[in-house]
């Protein structure tokens, strides 16, 4: 078994990553997880969280607002509704995703209001997460 995964991480907006990754740390939607080469096969969906990529160059850490994760025992595809590097994040960046992630927390139906606001608080806490 080799000891790297191929890893993809893509946006609407742009490429951000495709390297030889030896870690992956994912925030899933049923919780956090780290996935390596010769995981189970696995797809899963992303909550807000920091992605971060460990490699033979050092890690890249991306914040990531959601979307899907697909695992095979030779790759990870990551297709991120929004997904910006961490060092790309300013506090002004959080403060947009906690707006927006309030706004549609405030019209959302009575059935998804619970999510809605799970989404806010997830938010903050990735803000948190990545020092600010």
């Amino acid at each position: 078994m080799a000891d790297t995964l191929q890893f993809d991480l893509v946006s609407p907006e742009r490429r951000l990553a495709s390297v030889a990754a030896t870690e992956v740390q994912i925030p899933a939607a049923e919780g956090d997880m780290t996935a390596m080469a010769g995981h189970a096969p696995t797809i899963t969906t992303l909550r807000p969280g920091i992605l971060r990529v460990s490699n033979a160059q050092g890690s890249q850490s991306f914040v990531v607002t959601g979307g899907f994760a697909e695992i095979t025992q030779t790759a990870i595809s990551v297709l991120a509704e929004q997904a910006i590097p961490v060092e790309e994040a300013t506090g002004t960046v959080f403060d947009d995703l906690i707006a927006e992630a309030k706004s549609l927390a405030e019209i959302a139906l009575p059935e998804d209001k619970a999510a809605a606001e799970k989404m806010v608080n997830d938010i903050v806490a990735m803000r948190h997460a990545a020092g600010h």
